[in-house]
């Protein structure tokens, strides 16, 4: 029955295989999903871990990225996620949902739900998407005192706290290299800075800083699209794709929608589909059905 209900790796494990593939010198691939079957299949492909977007989080309940979400909500989404892969999962946790104290609560919630790290930002509350205009930051104190606080409420040594800063579109690259220092030197393991423009950028960035640095790969914002390989030779420990297969999906499922509304019927969409049978070999049907045969094997004797 070993990873059939639930992932076979513990989350300390899993914990550790984060920390240790930021310092494996070989890029860390982290898809995100925005369900725990994305999740199944992320781990199936071979990519290194799994991300869960806080855009992504509102979305799916409709709203907009602008910290509507609570702690529950998106903590609860995590433990779903975490909770179906041996992939360790790094979790969006916005500006850490309030004050300092607030931020603390939120490592240990986390802990709990099974997730191998998160990041906080240096967003003012409430926050918007890292890639529009009209952000605005904290002082470097502030978020200190977030990340501090934090990194005190920590109780897995090996669950990875992420500093993100949003300072690049405001205070401009080398005051985002400033707040990233400080960053680290709180205790952050890992910087992530929003909104770099190009790959000269990533450069500069990685040149400055001593510490794990990731890079954010979300389409249609103010980032150029690196590869993988790019960020990899460029120095990055890690990259996330954090919204890409919700926009797929929803992409498909639109077309989808659409074709019935207009038609009356999906016939002509069934190639466009994942077919029963793929999808009942990624939920490991045919274990489940070893497993109960296995339990209710016996016949009642009169």
């Amino acid at each position: 029955m070993t990873g059939l209900l639930a992932a076979a790796t513990s989350a300390a494990d899993k914990r550790v295989a984060l920390r240790a593939g930021l310092t494996s010198g070989r890029i860390q691939r982290l898809p995100g999903a925005f369900n725990p079957l994305v999740a199944k299949l992320v781990q199936e492909l071979g990519f290194e871990g799994v991300y869960v977007s806080g855009a992504v989080v509102s979305a799916e309940l409709a709203l907009p990225d602008i910290g509507l979400t609570t702690l529950t909500e998106v903590s609860a989404r995590g433990q779903q996620i975490a909770g179906v892969t041996d992939l360790p999962v790094l979790i969006d946790a916005d500006t850490g949902f309030g004050e300092p104290m607030n931020a603390a609560r939120t490592i240990t919630v986390l802990e709990d739900a099974g997730l191998a790290g998160c990041h906080i930002e240096d967003q003012v509350n409430p926050k918007r998407c890292g890639h529009l205009d009209g952000k605005a930051v904290v002082p470097v104190a502030d978020m200190v005192r977030r990340l501090r606080a934090a990194v005190s409420a920590r109780r897995d040594p090996n669950f990875v706290i992420c500093a993100r800063t949003d300072a690049r579109g405001i205070e401009g690259l080398d005051a985002a290299v400033d707040r990233a220092k400080a960053y680290a030197d709180a205790g952050a393991d890992l910087i992530f800075t929003e909104a770099l423009a190009d790959a000269a950028e990533f450069a500069k960035f990685r040149a400055a800083v001593d510490v794990p640095l990731l890079a954010n790969m979300t389409e249609f914002g103010k980032s150029a699209l690196l590869s993988a390989a790019e960020l990899d030779e460029l120095g990055y420990n890690a990259v996330i794709y954090p919204v890409t297969t919700l926009r797929l999906a929803m992409f498909a499922v639109e077309h989808g929608l659409r074709e019935i509304a207009t038609s009356g019927t999906q016939l002509g969409l069934l190639d466009r589909m994942q077919h029963r049978s793929r999808l009942y070999e990624l939920l490991d049907y045919q274990r489940y059905n070893d497993f109960d045969s296995g339990i209710f094997n016996f016949t009642r004797s009169e």
